[in-house]
């Protein structure tokens, strides 16, 4: 008898909650509502609140939009995206993550704490991420941006150091750049480091990895834009090869599923909860159909 499982650490991280809930208020009330770049890394959650009345637009869009209301995903924006809708007459609708937000403010301070220099502010994050945009934007586009140890290099360590992190990346990631970035500081200079990762996102790390060791297959739901979730599923399939990447039900491959008895489905903190429920009902169907009874896990979440 097969089980399927939805991990019930998985799905929406609060801040993209927060941005969908308030983007579902604002199209109950009718009229239109506009969104800067998707609102969620993933298709099939876009593609919901589009039926529902939400238009995604790009920044350029943005600057032809007058008398509109547009909202403001969970990753932040820019200072630059609010002097355009300062101008434009547009009503904002912030959904930024609180996280992000506190961040955003955090090397907003220290950038302009310079006197007759600006401080050398250093973010370890994925160079052209929308929060990285906002973060690099608090400091009128000369953070730099550094993804791995061998960009490093960049750094002029004979000047002070403020290093931030963006908040989705892993703990460790951050504890090697640190580590190695220190080694190199010049006499004369200081390194200050800021742990500014969220951990609601980091914990699951650990939690997916426990997740997938406990199943002899992991079905790992996520949107081919997610930066999180190509994180998180590399975790899972570390932790058991038995592991398969799908945006969606339709990606479903029967052949994954024979002679497994304990089946989980996880996904990214950018992938809906109704999703992965539409996962496990069609993995469901497949067993049935190859006259193999499935029953429900008994961790389930019908959160969301």
């Amino acid at each position: 008898m097969a089980t399927i499982e939805i991990d019930s650490h998985s799905g929406f991280c609060f801040g993209v909650t927060r941005a969908i809930n308030k983007a579902e208020e604002e199209l109950a009330k009718g009229g239109h509502l506009y969104c800067l770049g998707d609102i969620v890394h993933n298709a099939s959650e876009v593609e919901r609140l589009g039926d529902k009345g939400l238009v995604t637009i790009t920044h350029e869009q943005l600057k032809q939009l007058h008398n509109v209301k547009v909202l403001l995903r969970a990753h932040g924006e820019p200072p630059s995206t609010y002097e355009i809708a300062r101008r434009n007459n547009i009503e904002i609708i912030d959904a930024t993550c609180p996280v992000v937000l506190k961040l955003q403010q955090r090397i907003n301070n220290t950038y302009h704490s310079g006197s007759e220099t600006s401080p050398q502010v250093v973010i370890y994050g994925k160079r052209g991420h929308a929060e990285v945009n906002g973060l690099v934007g608090q400091t009128d586009g000369r953070a730099l941006v550094i993804e791995n140890e061998d960009e490093i290099g960049k750094i002029d360590y004979s000047r002070d150091v403020f290093l931030y992190s963006q908040t989705t990346k892993s703990v460790q990631g951050l504890g090697q750049i640190v580590d190695q970035v220190g080694k190199r500081m010049q006499a004369g200079a200081e390194l200050k480091s800021y742990d500014t990762i969220c951990r609601a996102v980091a914990n699951r790390i650990p939690q997916i990895r426990e997740f997938a060791r406990s199943h002899d297959l992991i079905l790992f739901v996520c949107g081919n834009k997610s930066s999180n979730g190509k994180i998180l599923f590399a975790e899972c399939h570390d932790a058991n090869p038995e592991s398969h990447l799908i945006s969606d039900e339709t990606q479903l491959d029967a052949s994954w599923l024979a002679g497994k008895e304990r089946i989980g489905v996880c996904g990214a903190t950018s992938t809906p909860m109704w999703l992965m429920h539409r996962v496990k009902e069609a993995a469901a169907r497949m067993l049935a159909s190859a006259g193999t009874h499935a029953v429900q896990g008994e961790k389930e979440d019908t959160k969301q």
